[in-house]
């Protein structure tokens, strides 16, 4: 019996911080089936905390490689049982966190190649395979050097941004490159080939290492954004002259075709052996791939809080600046996706709650609910890790701006009242995006239509409609997982390719599936709590200048 292809499935694999991910997809688009692995609680032995490991040295954190495999077992373990049939998946894609790198050894490619079926990934290539146990992960900040090498080393932060998207970040994968080369050069000489976690997964799946992709390529300050070629002046000053032959091929787009899965997934889990492997992205990009439209902004509400903007073609290059990031768009070429990452996302809403709020969300969605929009004039900023935007600010500031918003004048903690801090950090969090927004948008963008929330606090109501408020936008929701999905569609994609003789666009698949109908409006903006944010946008930013200055170093 011959089955329809309209039966089949399409998959995803993604690794974030915390867990590990599979969803389903059909060629219809509907999500049949997930699984995960959470890394501290199913994997304890690894001695994780929320998926990684901090130190030994300052700023350091990463995640162990090994664990990464053995969640690949484990998760295909709890994919069987719960019934999924792998003979039916025609193409598997995903996404995983941004910046982190894996580093492999020269023996990796024949381990990769001639894997025993009878055997774990993880038994067979760790640690031989790699000459990192423990990989880099995006909240590494011990490249602060590297950061103000690379940058003098191009002419200033705006010159590396305009070059590859982004000015220099501890967490981006050739200042790690570089400081790793630094303090240990027999371990980098020794490195045959470095991948992000979004080529390290589909490797795996190869049987062989995958070329980097170029949407996750724009993380690593080493790609050139508008032409999506390795610029060689980076590399070089990264990693030396050896550093292009241990990166590989030139950055390659979503929806191509890598090649098919290996026998190992064949013999041991019964894969089709003509399942299609597509590159993987990062967990950004697979999100806009998810829920973007023309018009539409994306604000993820996750472990970061992130702004996201796909950015069409256009006549003239998109914009860069230093306080922000641009991306290449994973599947349309010459689209762009510019972002705002703020490190400070869940982690702060969380440490006001438990404060402020008893450590319950109800409580907290009260406090809100009990203070006039605008908090009376209230700016609190809240920072309990360095920041990404502004940069490397810490600690709590707050300030009071006057009724005509003209000044501001600065206020001790313990002037506060404990129950206006739930309502200042949300509206704090959100009027720094809203002051960044018009300058990222191209010249004469029309303007945006609604804000599609994702990420674990999209659940909560009063975040929802707080964020409609401030940004003056209808405000959608389409599910936790939309990075998930992301992945997902690009398996799909590279799969629809191949069945239409390479041909079609991204948008074109993703017209036949009625995206428009999986979303739901949840918060519509009250006019009357815009315009009083609307008021709040430049004292907000005289506030965080003040901020920036008082956490300036002191010369001496």
């Amino acid at each position: 019996m011959v089955r329809s292809v309209w039966d089949e499935d399409l998959s995803l694999l993604k690794i974030l911080t915390l867990s590990d991910l599979a969803v389903l997809v059909t060629e219809e688009s509907n999500v049949v089936h997930e699984s995960a692995v959470r890394f501290d609680q199913d994997l304890p032995h690894y001695g994780t905390i929320n998926g990684a490991i901090i130190g030994p040295g300052e700023g350091e954190v990463t995640s162990p490689v090994k664990m990464w495999l053995e969640a690949f077992d484990l998760i295909m373990t709890r994919m069987k049982a719960a019934g999924v049939d792998f003979s039916r998946i025609l193409g598997i894609s995903g996404d995983g966190q941004q910046h982190g790198s894996v580093f492999w050894s020269a023996e990796a490619e024949t381990l990769l190649s001639n894997l025993d079926s009878s055997k774990s990934l993880a038994e067979q290539l760790a640690p031989i395979a790699f000459t990192l146990q423990k990989s880099p992960i995006w909240q590494d900040s011990s490249t602060t050097r590297e950061c103000r090498e690379i940058e003098e080393a191009v002419g200033g932060p705006q010159a590396l941004a305009d070059l590859t998207g982004s000015r220099a970040y501890e967490r981006f994968t050739g200042t790690q490159i570089r400081k790793i080369r630094r303090i240990d050069p027999e371990r980098y000489n020794a490195t045959s080939r470095i991948s992000l976690v979004s080529s390290f997964m589909p490797s795996v799946f190869l049987g062989t290492v995958a070329p980097i992709e170029i949407s996750d390529a724009s993380g690593m300050n080493l790609m050139d954004v508008l032409t999506y070629k390795w610029d060689d002046k980076l590399l070089n000053f990264c990693g030396g002259p050896e550093l292009r032959s241990k990166l590989g091929p030139e950055p390659v787009p979503g929806g191509t075709v890598l090649g098919r899965i290996s026998p190992w997934w064949v013999q041991r889990w019964q894969f089709n052996p003509g399942c299609v492997i597509a590159p993987f992205t990062g967990d950004n990009p697979a999100t806009v791939i998810a829920l973007s439209a023309p018009g539409d902004a994306i604000l993820s509400l996750g472990t970061s809080t992130t702004l996201l903007l796909s950015i069409p073609p256009t006549d003239t290059p998109p914009k860069r600046f230093t306080s922000s990031h641009l991306l290449s768009h994973p599947t349309t070429y010459d689209a762009h996706i510019a972002m705002l990452c703020y490190k400070n996302g869940a982690l702060a809403r969380e440490q006001v709650r438990n404060k402020y709020a008893n450590g319950d969300w109800s409580k907290f969605n009260e406090l809100v609910e009990q203070s006039p929009a605008g908090n009376g004039g209230l700016l609190g900023y809240y920072f309990p890790l360095p920041e990404i935007i502004p940069p490397n600010v810490i600690g709590s500031h707050f300030f009071l701006a006057s009724e005509d918003e003209r000044t501001i004048k600065r206020l001790f903690e313990e002037e506060v009242s404990s129950t206006a801090h739930p309502r200042a950090i949300l509206e704090s969090q959100f009027l720094s995006i809203r002051s960044r927004i018009e300058a990222i948008l191209p010249e004469h963008a029309p303007p945006l239509q609604r804000l599609v929330v994702c990420g674990g606090s999209s659940a909560n109501p009063v975040i929802r409609q707080l964020a409609a408020d401030v940004f003056g936008m209808r405000v959608f929701v389409a599910g936790k997982e939309g990075a998930a999905e992301g992945g997902a569609q690009l398996a799909r994609y590279a799969w629809w390719r191949e069945q239409n003789g390479g041909k079609g666009t991204f948008e074109e698949m993703r017209a036949l599936d009625g995206v428009e109908e999986r979303m739901k409006c949840v918060a519509e903006p009250r006019l009357e709590n815009v315009k009083i944010y609307a008021s709040l946008v430049d004292p907000y930013r005289e506030g965080e200048q003040r901020v920036v200055e008082m956490c300036r170093p002191r010369a001496g």
